[in-house]
């Protein structure tokens, strides 16, 4: 057996670590866990982010879908309100049409029984009918008048021919015209008294101070009222016998003008005096003179308040002129009511209800009209008009 001999040095050598087998050791161990730990750690962020893509997927479908989403929805609140807009107003009058239905045959009175529907509807196709028939007869007079004239020259061509007016009853059509052409002369005079003197009111305190008073006195007055005044000073200013117009008109134009001016007057004034400040400083500003400060800020600005006193000083109008032409006879719807009244047949009912109908509709389209001249002439047009 042979034996091994050690020195000391070399004894104490070996129980000390070597530094660069230690270091080794220490690098190829962190290589190895990180080699270990590589494919992991990958397998790790796959399975993670998985989720997370899923997740980002959904929110881009979602985002693409919200994207598209609002012109469908909108498409579609448009179309429901639509729907509204015109199923409503048909359930209301469908509902109106069944009550009067239902209450009229219930009603008698001294002309029988209340009619219904139906029966007005029969009354203003007989009113068609009429008036179809009437203008044939115009054009029939009109076409002997002709002949005979044409006779009368052939036999003596200096001899003088006259032309004669036909003279027939005005329809229940030609007296709708009557009584639109009389209110709207009656308002437009209104409205060029009115708007002036609302802004000059709107504009001056002191003037507004002075004016005020006969505003309040004189806006309460009945058109009643007003009616035998204004035939009196009329018929005394309007001495000839072939007047350019005819006296009924300007009697029932003038009762209108002085009935619906002060709405207008009023809702001027308001309009004016709530402008903003910081545009009458810029006008002072720019230095601005009385008529321009007026066109290019003051109407501009009270254009909302002042239209709705245009629409109310017409819906006023149109009812004024209404009692004025039944009180003193003038041409009219009122007059075709009253005389209906006063003739008593069998059909005056249900013809006094076709023009109240008639009325009402045409009050309703006069209304609009402004209106759509107000969503027109508004400066605001996102502002929501009714």
């Amino acid at each position: 057996m042979s034996s091994i001999s050690l020195s000391h040095s070399e004894i104490q050598q070996i129980g000390k670590p070597d530094p660069d087998s230690s270091s080794t050791l220490d690098s190829t161990n962190i290589s190895v866990i990180a080699l270990q730990q590589t494919p992991m750690s990958d397998t790790q962020s796959k399975d993670s982010n998985g989720p997370e893509k899923e997740a980002e997927k959904r929110q881009t479908s979602a985002t693409k879908n919200y994207r598209k989403n609002p012109y469908e929805e909108l498409s579609k609140l448009r179309n429901m309100s639509f729907i509204a807009a015109l199923l409503f107003p048909i359930i209301g009058i469908l509902s109106f049409l069944a009550l009067w239905h239902i209450g009229a045959s219930q009603i008698e009175t001294s002309l029988g029984t209340l009619p219904g529907p139906t029966q007005v509807w029969s009354q203003f196709t007989g009113l068609i009918q009429e008036h179809k028939d009437e203008q044939a007869k115009e054009v029939a007079f009109y076409e002997r008048q002709e002949v005979r004239n044409l006779k009368k020259l052939e036999k003596d061509p200096n001899a003088s021919v006259k032309i004669r007016p036909y003279t027939g009853s005005p329809t229940f059509f030609d007296q709708i015209l009557t009584s639109l052409v009389t209110v709207m002369t009656g308002f437009m005079l209104a409205s060029l008294i009115a708007i002036p003197l609302g802004i000059v009111c709107g504009m001056s305190s002191m003037f507004y101070a002075a004016l005020n008073p006969l505003i309040q006195v004189f806006k309460p007055v009945s058109p009643l009222a007003w009616l035998p005044l204004v035939t009196i000073i009329v018929s005394a200013l309007v001495v000839t016998n072939d007047p350019a117009l005819p006296k009924s008109f300007i009697i029932s134009a003038v009762t209108v003008t002085l009935c619906c001016l002060w709405p207008t007057v009023i809702n001027t004034t308001i309009g004016v005096s709530q402008i903003d400040n910081d545009l009458i400083n810029v006008s002072k500003v720019l230095r601005l003179n009385w008529i321009t400060k007026v066109r290019k800020i003051v109407l501009p600005s009270a254009v909302p308040m002042i239209f709705g006193g245009l629409r109310l000083s017409l819906g006023i109008g149109w009812m004024v002129l209404i009692a004025a032409e039944m009180l003193a006879q003038n041409p009219g719807l009122g007059k075709f009511v009253w005389d209906e009244f006063q003739n008593g047949s069998s059909n005056s009912l249900g013809r006094i209800m076709v023009a109240v109908i008639v009325i009402g509709i045409i009050g309703y389209l006069l209304d609009l009209m402004m209106l759509t001249l107000q969503k027109k002439f508004s400066w605001d047009k996102s502002a929501e008009l009714r």
